[in-house]
């Protein structure tokens, strides 16, 4: 049977008919150690965060109430948002030049849906027994033995769906306080709906429809072939080596006429998303490397080189440097920006507004005053007291209190009243509002406009 190569650039996106359910085969070898690895560490970092104490208090918390999110002794608001725009999109082009580099490994390997899917294919294998006794256990008829091996695996999928909301709801309610209250049934309803909510969304995403979400809703899916070229690793069959495909004797000699694919379809089984990758390049490839430990293995038992599924570029001889070198600029870029946002940024915010119903007045000394409302941040975890100053109209007074006073994390507004006993010469004159931490000896101005109501000036 002649086999012929089709074009290297031939790629399949035909998505495929996934209405029946796939019965994956667990799998040891190499890349999936490398998964187990990647897998406990990111889930005991999803975990472990909401229990780092800084002060006696929770080190990372999402205030959702204030809108604010608490990192150590920093609080951020939403005027700080171009930080997390700015990190958000270092990930972002970090992610996209691993998928020029080695397509959808981070959908093989640390994506969440895949680590939770794994997981519960984990529990059903415990429970269930292997991927074809799964298989025959949901085509048997109705028996209590059947209802039993059901009822434990579902309730554990619940049982993990809702620790799993659980440790994503301590992100956002202090975990000291959530855990406690929630199994005392003393949480408001706020809380357990919100727990039920992700529990259902997990039970279903990783328990019920697992590859459909890679397959047809994951966003990150659609968008990531126009990463691809052909410098990009990916899961590949040697179909020159391998073809003719067909099953032989385990220690007989390999019939000329066959490749050395044995047919044995143990790609296939451990497949996540339920492909066959000798039918070539397919969208639906989330780049696990599940089938190249299923056919290492095959190959070892028969004697032959592994490596006949594997990961491999069209031209990985090439040097496209063009490439590297954009996603390399961008990248910096980015990171020089974070740090350029870091130097600037300081720990209190003050806004001054002028008073909008009475521009100015004369007082009982014939003085010009102006009233100002100051918007003041204190975006750390630790009270603040600050010394108030104006600067820019001469022998100005401040008939306010002099020294302000913020709580951590605290936004006040604090209305002051500049007096000018001679009257500036023009209409408008800048004037300077200077917060000076009396802690840390941090200095905050802000320039507003003083209103003399010189006419004559106009």
């Amino acid at each position: 049977m002649a086999f012929s190569l089709p074009p290297e650039d031939q790629i399949i996106f035909s998505t495929k008919d996934s209405s029946g359910k796939i019965y994956i085969r667990e799998q040891s070898g190499f890349y999936q150690r490398i998964r187990r690895v990647l897998s406990w560490l990111l889930m005991a970092l999803f975990i472990g965060i909401p229990f780092i104490r800084y002060n006696g208090e929770q080190a990372f918390r999402i205030n959702a109430g204030q809108q604010t999110i608490e990192l150590f002794s920093v609080i951020l608001f939403p005027q700080d948002l171009l930080i997390t725009a700015l990190l958000f999109t270092l990930a972002a082009f970090v992610l996209f030049y691993v998928t020029r580099l080695y397509g959808r490994v981070w959908c093989g390997y640390t994506c969440p849906q895949t680590v939770w899917t794994l997981m519960f294919v984990w529990i059903e294998r415990r429970i269930e027994g292997n991927n074809n006794q799964s298989r025959v256990l949901d085509k048997a008829p109705f028996s209590l033995n059947k209802l039993a091996k059901k009822l434990a695996k579902h309730l554990s999928w619940l049982a993990v769906s809702v620790a799993t909301a659980l440790v994503f709801m301590s992100y956002f309610i202090p975990q000291s306080e959530l855990y406690s209250t929630f199994f005392a049934l003393q949480a408001s309803w706020q809380v357990y709906a919100w727990v039920s909510f992700f529990a259902i969304c997990t039970y279903f995403n990783a328990g019920l429809i697992r590859e459909k979400v890679c397959l047809h809703m994951c966003p990150y899916a659609r968008f990531q072939s126009a990463m691809f070229n052909t410098d990009t690793k990916l899961v590949t069959y040697d179909a020159m080596r391998g073809e003719t495909r067909g099953p032989r004797k385990r220690h007989g000699d390999k019939p000329a006429n066959l490749g050395d694919c044995v047919d044995c379809k143990l790609c296939v089984q451990v497949c996540p998303v339920g492909i066959d990758i000798r039918d070539g390049i397919q969208y639906e490839c989330i780049n696990c490397g599940l089938c190249i430990d299923a056919c290492d293995q095959t190959m070892s038992q028969f004697g032959y080189a592994k490596g006949l599924i594997n990961y491999t570029a069209g031209q990985s001889n090439r040097a496209n440097l063009s490439g590297h070198l954009i996603y390399a600029a961008t990248i910096v870029v980015t990171v020089i920006a974070m740090w350029g946002w870091g130097l600037a940024r300081t720990s209190t915010e003050l806004t001054v507004y002028r008073e909008r119903n009475a521009l100015y007045r004369v007082n009982s000394d014939g003085a010009i005053e102006n009233t100002f409302t100051l918007n003041v941040i204190n975006k750390t975890k630790t009270a603040r007291q600050y010394q108030l100053q104006v600067e820019g109209i001469a022998h100005s007074q401040l008939i306010s209190n002099a020294t302000l006073s913020l709580q951590p994390g605290e936004q006040r507004q604090f209305v002051v009243s500049v007096n000018a006993p001679e009257k500036p010469a023009a209409l408008f004159t800048p004037v300077k509002f200077i917060l000076l931490d009396k802690q840390n000896a941090e200095r905050v101005a802000e320039l507003s406009q003083f209103y003399s109501g010189n006419t004559a000036a106009r």
